[in-house]
């Protein structure tokens, strides 16, 4: 059977499709061979570059600092070309923010304070060694009012200047900043909690994260010291990448993720989840 269909079966069915006369009577079967062979021999057509690599755009104004909207609008309509180009000027950023996010050290899960254990101390111990060591002239520290970011943020500072500006904020708390995809297994907020905890997250976002006003004349580099779900929040946003994909990120204990944004609002990341001050024997994710 099988050398009968090679012998005369293919030939016939080619030769049909040659020819354009059909050996099949079902109105069903003819359809579909010749949809096929029509395109498989004429539906080249060709792709543009953009067909080929869909993509989205990057928000030039993603956080409001825009030059021509921190112009007093007022102004702009009563100034001449010349007085416009000035008002633009006096609103350009020059420098640089660098925000290097640091993520708490391991701390105990079954204590209702959810205090740093003796890893955990000593995992700060040796960040701040690091980041005494690295000749960087920090501008501030920021610290979240949890008690596990506060204990890490006041080891690190036992290494810095003492007159290094410091605060804290209930914004950079742990919570639960957007629904994830995919879900996780047992990780499950409630509803409600996404509603409230994401726009505070959110508002955190904003007020971090943006190009230095015109007033600032030197690149900064400030530490803020929080939690996991909040930093890897903040990487997606950003990016402006689609924040649901926050949770496929981890970071360890004590980790460094450093966020660059330049003075035309352009942001990179130098580095995330940063855990080279730590020999493996110091190493957690909890």
């Amino acid at each position: 059977m099988v050398s009968a269909l090679f012998k005369f079966g293919l030939p016939s069915a080619a030769a049909a499709l040659a020819t354009g006369t059909l050996l099949f009577t079902d109105d069903e079967k003819k359809s579909s061979v010749f949809r096929k062979a029509f395109a498989f021999t004429q539906n080249h057509n060709a792709k543009t570059f953009d067909e080929h690599f869909p993509r989205g755009e990057w928000d030039k104004n993603w956080d409001f600092r825009d030059p021509i909207s921190l112009v007093d609008k007022r102004k702009w309509e009563k100034a001449d070309e010349a007085g416009r180009k000035k008002l633009i000027d006096e609103n350009k950023s020059t420098a640089t923010r660098n925000i290097i996010l640091i993520r708490h050290g391991q701390y105990h899960l079954d204590r209702e304070q959810k205090n740093l254990t003796q890893l955990g101390r000593e995992q700060a111990e040796l960040l701040g060694k690091r980041l005494a060591n690295s000749d960087i002239k920090f501008s501030n520290l920021t610290m979240s009012t949890m008690t596990r970011a506060t204990e890490t943020a006041n080891i690190i500072l036992k290494h810095l200047p003492e007159d290094l500006p410091r605060m804290s904020s209930s914004l950079i708390e742990e919570g639960p900043p957007y629904p994830p995809v995919p879900d996780h297994k047992t990780w499950r907020p409630l509803d409600p909690e996404f509603y409230t905890e994401a726009a505070r997250i959110e508002s955190a976002f904003r007020r971090i994260f943006h190009r230095a006003p015109p007033s600032q004349k030197e690149d900064s580099y400030e530490l803020v010291v929080c939690h996991a779900n909040v930093i890897r929040y903040f990487i997606c946003r950003a990016l402006q990448f689609p924040p649901e994909g926050w949770l496929r990120m981890s970071l360890g204990n004590c980790s460094l993720t450093w966020i660059v944004v330049r003075p035309k609002g352009h942001v990179s990341i130098r580095s995330v989840g940063d855990i080279g001050h730590l020999t493996p024997n110091k190493i957690s994710f909890t």
